[in-house]
């Protein structure tokens, strides 16, 4: 597996390399006839299946190298184009024809390098595809993805309609890169030139690439220095909510103290005006036993329905505790959220009307045991006055018969009395019923909302701890932001070696090669025209542009004197030459209007 990655790794280096030279030959634009570009696919088609797994199916066996091409899609959107173009084609039938076709869209996109970087960064996605001692898997991978840099700059024309890519068979035609020791000789100089020129756009290549890297970084570190900011924000928000949620439960927890001790003195006071009423009742009781059995009958139910109206009296008091309790537990809640609190304020507005409520029966209790007390000591007149006619009974027997009729039918009348005032209790009771249900409703829907705001509270511990995280995600995101920069400034300082020694290479072969053409001219004597040295010639005479190493020297071979490339790009035919050479723009011009005057 090793010796197959480098001999790969080699053949993938000769290919590019006899395509590059070709194609500078050819203008860098290339057709899909071109044979070196044909041997350039058919060697990256190896390269891509080495070490891939085979995929057992119903069948037979498949091993193309389309599956991980397809995952570039995923990885990079801008590669969706090539692959729903690659789909819609309906010529192609088979994964090794879509994986060709792939491959010839990413050469023309420019693109190939790039993709197949991506490809090899997620490595984890590729072990499905491939075995771990394959060339994708390994360092041989990255150093073909920085070897297809040099072909963006090439200009591809190929067209996919009409070709049978499902059929081809890629065999290596190893005759290209075999050559002739003549030919290495004459083409020395020129291959030098091409090789600078190509080492000069790939160095431009890796310097767009870092670029582009640096500034996704600086922009992903923008934004998650936004995002830390507005969490700052939210947070010192939120801490400020809770300072004003504290105060109001502490002023919640005072109003409730308040409420606390007036409903306990109500309580106390009720209880002793009970007590108080209860021995009067005991008192009067004992003295007209003896005297009247039916009003003992009417005092006995009176009793019962005091007994009642206590239990009652018990019962509220039961559910003022849990009122109060219910109370605590809100007091609790109250600091976990501000809208909320809008809620328990109406709630205790309301359990205060209901405490007024109660305090208005309260007192409507009491004013109907007062009226119990003054029928009861208007009874203990009638009592006296009975006493003193059981005296005169002695002397008047007709006289206490009479009488006695009299308060039997105040007896009467009294009954009536009193079962009109029993119906009138039996409704304060039923009220007192609903009451009760409907306090027990509202406590119901308390606790419903307590469990909201413990929800809504494990949520911002939640978002709390996702804050966390990710500031801790923008730590690493400044270190892996330095170390970025810290390779960079390396990156710099070795284009920065490289372009000095480009700018020394360029300075040698140029002076070299215009010293032959110096030679050459003079010995010709082109029509007693003097060639200009190279060393005199700073700018262009033409455009006055200065001369560098991307704007190179060329003499005009009509006037001897020197211009750049845009100002010297026309080639005629001259007396001297049999071939055409270049000639300035000038001198063209003169030249065309000399045999347009000859021709007319």
């Amino acid at each position: 597996m090793m010796e197959e990655r480098t001999n790969l790794m080699h053949m993938m280096k000769l290919s590019i390399k006899v395509l590059l030279q070709s194609a500078l030959s050819l203008g860098r634009s290339l057709d899909a006839d071109h044979a070196p570009l044909q041997q350039f696919f058919v060697v990256m088609e190896h390269c891509l299946k080495h070490g891939l797994k085979v995929k057992k199916s119903f069948i037979g066996q498949n091993k193309s190298f389309f599956g991980p091409l397809e995952l570039v899609e995923k990885l990079c959107p801008e590669a969706s184009d090539i692959a729903t173009s690659v789909r819609n084609l309906p010529e192609l039938k088979t994964a090794v024809g879509r994986g060709r076709a792939w491959l010839y869209l990413a050469l023309m996109q420019k693109k190939l390098a790039d993709y197949l970087k991506v490809l090899i960064d997620n490595k984890h996605l590729l072990s499905e595809f491939y075995e771990p001692e394959a060339l994708m898997m390994e360092e041989e991978g990255m150093v073909i993805v920085g070897l297809l840099v040099g072909l963006n700059v090439l200009d591809a024309n190929l067209c996919l309609k009409g070709e049978d890519l499902d059929s081809q068979v890629g065999v290596i035609d190893f005759s290209l890169y075999l050559k002739d020791v003549q030919d290495l000789d004459g083409g020395k100089e020129h291959e030098r030139i091409t090789d600078v020129l190509d080492q000069k756009n790939y160095v431009e290549e890796l310097n767009r690439h870092l670029s582009c890297t640096v500034g996704d970084l600086q922009t992903k570190i923008d934004g998650l220095e936004k995002t830390n900011s507005k969490l700052q924000e939210e947070l010192s928000a939120a801490t400020d909510r809770i300072c004003s949620l504290q105060e109001e439960q502490q002023q919640l927890r005072e109003q409730n103290e308040l409420i606390r001790e007036k409903s306990e003195k109500s309580v106390e006071i009720t209880k002793q005006d009970t007590k108080v009423e209860l021995e009067t009742y005991k008192q009067t009781r004992q003295g007209l036993d003896e005297m009247y059995s039916d009003v003992w009958k009417q005092l006995k139910e009176e009793k019962k329905v005091r007994l009642e109206l206590e239990k009652e009296l018990e019962l509220q008091i039961g559910m003022k505790t849990e009122m109060e309790i219910a109370m605590k537990l809100l007091e609790k809640d109250t600091h976990e959220k501000q809208d909320t609190l809008v809620a328990l304020r109406q709630q205790l507005e309301e359990v205060k009307t209901i405490n007024l409520q109660m305090f208005h029966k309260v007192q409507s209790a009491e004013s109907s045991l007062q009226q119990k007390d003054e029928a009861i000591t208007s009874l203990e007149g009638k009592a006296n006055q009975v006493m003193s006619s059981m005296r005169q009974m002695e002397e008047r027997l007709q006289q206490a018969e009479r009488a006695r009729h009299g308060a039997e039918e105040r007896s009467h009348r009294l009954q009536q009395e009193l079962g009109g005032k029993v119906g009138a209790l039996q409704l304060q009771l039923a009220q007192l019923h609903e009451q009760c249900s409907s306090l027990e409703k509202e406590l119901k829907s308390e606790k419903e909302q307590r469990q909201a705001l413990q929800r809504e509270l494990q949520h911002e511990k939640d978002a709390s701890a996702l804050l966390r995280t990710e500031l801790q995600q923008v730590e690493g995101l400044k270190k892996e932001l330095r170390e970025h920069q810290e390779e960079k400034a390396e990156l710099r300082k070795v284009c920065d070696e490289q372009e000095q020694a480009l700018q020394e290479m360029g300075l040698h072969l140029s002076q070299s090669k215009l010293k032959m053409e110096d030679i050459k001219e003079v010995n010709k004597a082109l029509k007693g025209h003097t060639w200009l040295k190279d060393d005199e010639a700073t700018h262009c005479k033409q455009c006055e542009k200065e001369f560098s190493i991307s704007r190179r020297k060329h003499h005009c071979r009509n006037c001897g004197h020197i211009f750049c490339n845009t100002c010297s790009s026309n080639e005629l035919a001259l007396p001297s030459y049999p071939k055409p050479v270049r000639v300035c723009d000038s001198c063209h011009t003169l030249l065309l209007q000399r045999c347009s005057s000859m021709a007319s």
